[in-house]
């Protein structure tokens, strides 16, 4: 898969956040350590996770684990697989890719009206493509990406209808991992604000390739694949909200104090 190339961009100054969504990115930066420590005591990671049934060499293109991982009580669903070397970018081994079934999305969102809608026979296939979450051979998260239509064969919905779902993806159940399911849970928790500057910039990206190729159908069009990414540093945003909560409870504390009300 060509990627798009570029620095690590910041995520959202968590200085700033109300106490709610602080408090969201603790839980979720500290499920994401969890999962990983507990991982590493027995020398495993995300990777060999999802891959503990394959037999090696990864074949390019297949879904792991078989069939897909899918919580049939929040709708939510993933699966990891590998291009061919010859299109893997940096130190990326292979990504995963998150969706939400129309069962778990919010009241009132619908696909986005293109020409080509097809009707969802049963309720439930008009599947939207979350983020893509690329990691190297230890399992470290090294970029988050979203796709255009025809990579994964989603139905279409608008950036702000895509971004409503993100607090609904869960995968709570223990197949085929336990840890790795309460994993990619938490990532998607951690890394929503820049998930959704992702998706808003994957629309902008198709505006801007409809207006340049007017000739084209965006959303099938394979020489646009990658519509937008980040690099991320999973362990320094862990870092990072972990500061922050610790100078927001020295704040809270100190504006407590009656001595502190007192002054001036």
């Amino acid at each position: 898969m060509p990627f798009l190339r570029g620095p690590v961009r910041g995520g959202p100054v968590v200085d700033a956040l109300s106490d709610e969504t602080l408090a969201r990115l603790c839980e979720a930066a500290r499920e994401v350590a969890l999962c990983s420590r507990v991982l590493a005591k027995t020398g495993d990671t995300v990777l060999t996770e999802v891959l503990r049934d394959a037999v090696p060499p990864v074949e390019a293109w297949r879904h792991h684990p078989p069939g897909d991982v899918y919580d049939s009580e929040y709708h939510a669903q993933y699966y990891f697989h590998a291009h061919p070397e010859s299109e893997l970018v940096g130190e990326e081994v292979g990504h995963f890719h998150t969706f939400m079934r129309p069962l778990g999305m919010p009241e009132g969102v619908a696909p986005a009206p293109l020409p080509d809608l097809q009707p969802d026979q049963d309720g439930n296939a008009a599947l939207s493509h979350l983020v893509g979450i690329s990691v190297d051979i230890m399992g470290r998260v090294i970029r988050l990406f979203t796709t255009n239509r025809w990579v994964t064969g989603e139905t279409w919905y608008a950036a702000d209808d895509v971004a409503s779902m993100l607090e609904g993806f869960q995968i709570d159940h223990a197949r085929p991992s336990w840890p790795l399911n309460r994993w990619i849970t938490a990532l998607v928790s951690l890394y929503r604000d820049e998930i959704v500057e992702l998706l808003q910039e994957r629309d902008a990206t198709v505006a801007r390739w409809q207006a340049d190729h007017p000739g084209s159908y965006v959303y099938d069009d394979r020489a646009l694949e990658v519509m937008s990414e980040r690099l991320v540093d999973v362990e320094g945003r862990i870092q990072e909200v972990e500061r922050a909560r610790r100078r927001r409870a020295r704040q809270q504390a100190a504006m407590a104090d009656p001595a502190w009300q007192t002054r001036g």
